[in-house]
């Protein structure tokens, strides 16, 4: 491959990766992405030629860039996907311009160095917009090529310079390059980005875990919030989540402490709501918090646990929602790990942080257990005031609802048993879709006696409304359901389309909500066949880097830290207690060599050291021959060559040696003469004739064999004499 060529290649790879590395953000989308591939194709095919913008044409494009971005902007001419943060968003696509108009410029020195450039901010600017594995794979990659072209372009600027300097000229300097080391093999090249990078990730890796991570990734707080889209708020008006549930963007990974269980269904919760308006579920006590502040261990204890049997740990990793709720499964009794220096509690159970729009990470603990359903059967006790809010009803409502709820449930004694007769009603007769078809002045009236299908907060809304009117307390809770557990990860994936609503009934003799899903199960959601596989297994890799990288806190540090010096203590215990066992079998062998145990045990103490000692050297001696046999071998000593070869001298310091003794006899080189002019005007034959071997070493890539090297040392002597 032709130098110049090669350079080409990897420099417009470099180019590639930046842009690669913003494209697996998700944050473009198809007419903005072939664009810029048809751009950066015709830059390629049209590089050297006489099409290409001028220098002073793309000044001016480039100084207009910037207010053109801003007025498409202002103007709404971009499109925004996913998640985006805006002003990042538009960084980028200005970036991708500023690089599209270099790329179909007339391109010197300072213009590949700004290309490579905007690359790099691509890289950084990605490194805000996503904390996925992919993106990392992308970063590796440019990591190597972006290597592979900083010495290409280092190595094409030296040899350039030594085109002009060996040929005197400057105007065809780029042929004399391809003709000074025509024959360099480029095959290296990737090896040696390999070992820097490698030296580069061991002086960084210390680092890494010196310095604390946190949870946001660049542009966090920024970013546009999650809530909007995931069916997650602080209100539900029905409708709503059927319109959000197809979304596949992933809002938390969970892992529960040790393997995997039959846990059952796992209900994240979020915040309970308990005032309804025949459309929408709301909060009544609002900013009625209580603080919680952690503990000397960083625990931060939020409530009480009822017994150890059923406690569950839950490791969360929660991507940005403008609503700083934490989700737990309930009940949350403690958050034992997490950056958080207060935490709140509403009145309704619902855990909350200070705001801050980042991922956030934390390991919480909960109290699955409920009382026995006996007891709830029992639960006769009356409601206090504070808990009749939990009965209201719209002040106008079709009494049909409350005629059904007596059919359903009017017969049922206690307050358990009418809630799971109105749950298996509504699970067993009404069907489960995503459209929303119930609508009107009273939707849940709708749903039950026309429509009769629905998605969760239909179905958790008439169950709610039913039991008030039959005097029950409830309340509708709002957070996830599931979600997907990948096995190589051994993680739930909770995405949008989990979010969930469900039921809450109050029994105040035991002061406990138990939860009731009256939502009938819908159809599977894991992906099947190959490309399910190939997904699960990308989404772990992605959890690991989360897991172990990006979500490495103060407390991971901690905690790594504590690792260490456990490890270090265990084996500096277990190397002591080996030295003592040790010591113990010679004081044990001095005590029987030296007689205490009888004349026997002495001469066998003694015996068994000779015996040791004659062995050990046997195998030595054998060692050593064997050694010794393979060496003189013919193939280990080209081997032994091949690998570790001995050094000879080169032309180079066969030259340096000639030019000595010519200037000890008043010969020496003009700044202006090549090393073969120099050579001519000695008229010395064997000056000659060294110079010629130098040239095909120094320019030739090339290697002097036995006979070349004896023949320099021959004549070099003569040359002496």
């Amino acid at each position: 491959m032709r130098f110049e060529r090669f350079f080409k290649v990897f420099s417009y790879l470099a180019v590639f990766c930046g842009f690669l590395s913003l494209w697996v953000t998700g944050n473009f989308g198809p007419v903005e992405s072939s664009l810029f591939i048809v751009v950066l194709v015709a830059a390629w095919l049209l590089d050297g030629s006489r099409w290409l913008l001028s220098e002073r044409i793309g000044t001016v494009l480039i100084v207009l860039a910037l207010p053109s971005a801003y007025a498409a902007f202002k103007f709404g001419l971009f499109s925004f996907y996913g998640t985006e943060a805006v002003i990042a968003g538009v960084l980028a696509r200005l970036i991708l311009a500023l690089t599209a108009i270099k790329l179909l410029q007339k391109k010197a020195d300072r213009d590949w160095i700004f290309l490579y450039l905007m690359s790099f901010f691509e890289v950084l600017l990605a490194a805000g917009l996503s904390i996925s594995f992919l993106y990392l794979s992308t970063f590796l990659l440019y990591l190597l090529v972006m290597a592979c072209t900083v010495i290409a372009f280092e190595m094409r600027k030296t040899r350039r310079d030594v085109g002009e300097k060996i040929y005197g000229e400057v105007s065809d300097s780029r042929e004399n390059c391809e003709r000074i080391g025509s024959k360099l093999s480029f095959g290296g090249f990737p090896a040696i980005a390999l070992v820097l990078i490698a030296f580069i990730a061991a002086l960084a890796l210390p680092l890494f875990f010196l310095l604390p991570r946190v949870g946001g990734a660049g542009f966090g707080g920024m970013q546009r919030s999650l809530s909007t889209s995931t069916g997650f708020s602080d209100s539900v008006r029905l409708g709503g989540i059927g319109r959000l549930q197809q979304n596949d963007a992933v809002v938390m990974r969970v892992k529960l402490d040790g393997d995997r269980v039959d846990h059952g269904d796992l209900y994240f919760r979020g915040v309970a709501l308990d005032t309804f308006d025949n459309r929408t579920w709301s909060r009544s006590k609002l900013g009625q918090k209580e603080p919680f502040l952690p503990d000397e261990r960083g625990v931060i204890q939020v409530d009480y646990a009822s017994g150890r049997d059923n406690l569950l740990v839950q490791t969360i990793y929660l991507e940005p929602l403008d609503t700083p709720v934490l989700f737990a499964v309930p009940k949350a009794i403690a958050v034992v790990q997490g950056n958080y220096a207060v935490l709140f509690k509403d009145k309704y159970g619902a855990i909350s942080f200070q705001p801050n729009s980042e991922r956030n990470s934390y390991k919480v603990l909960s109290d699955t257990s409920l009382p026995p359903v006996s007891r709830l059967r029992a639960d006769e006790q009356g409601y206090s005031v504070e808990s009749l809010g939990y009965l209201q009803m719209p002040e106008e409502h079709d009494r049909r609802i409350d005629e059904l709820a007596t059919q359903v449930a009017g017969n049922k004694k206690s307050r358990y048993d009418k809630a799971v007769a109105i749950e298996t009603y509504l699970r067993s007769n009404f069907g489960y879709t995503l459209e929303m078809r119930s609508s009107g002045p009273e939707p849940v009236a709708d749903f039950l006696f026309i429509v009769k299908e629905g998605h969760c907060e239909y179905f958790a809304s008439a169950m709610a409304v039913m039991l008030r009117s039959q005097g029950v307390a409830a309340r509708i809770v709002n957070g996830f359901h599931n979600g997907e557990y990948n096995e190589a990860a051994g993680m739930y994936v909770v995405r949008q389309r989990h979010a969930h609503a469900w039921v809450e009934v109050y029994f105040p003799k035991e002061n406990v909500w138990v939860p009731f899903d009256p939502t009938p199960a819908s159809s599977g959601d894991a992906g099947s066949g190959f490309m399910g596989r190939a997904e699960k297994y990308l989404e772990a890799l992605d959890a690991i880097w989360i897991q172990y990288f990006v979500a490495f806190d103060n407390q991971g540090q901690r905690s790594l830290a504590r690792t260490v010096r456990d490890g270090f203590v265990q084996y500096q215990s277990k190397t002591g207690s080996y030295f003592s066992r040790i010591q113990e079998a010679i004081g044990k062998w001095w005590q029987d060599a030296r007689g205490d145990s009888g004349a026997l045990a002495s001469s066998i103490a003694v015996g068994s050291v000779v015996a040791i000692v004659i062995v050990g050297l046997g195998v030595l001696l054998l060692v050593f021959w064997i050694y010794r046999g393979i060496g003189r071998s013919a193939f280990f000593q080209r081997l032994r060559d091949r690998l570790w070869y001995r050094r000879q001298p080169s032309a180079v310091e066969f030259y340096d040696r000639m030019q000595q003794i010519l200037s000890e006899k008043g010969f020496s080189r003009l700044a202006h003469q090549t090393p073969l002019e120099f050579a001519d005007s000695t008229g010395i034959r064997e000056v000659v004739q060294i110079t010629r071997l130098y040239n095909l070493v120094r320019f030739g890539k090339r290697e002097l064999d036995e006979r070349e090297i004896s023949e320099m040392g021959g004549l070099l002597e003569q040359l002496r004499k």
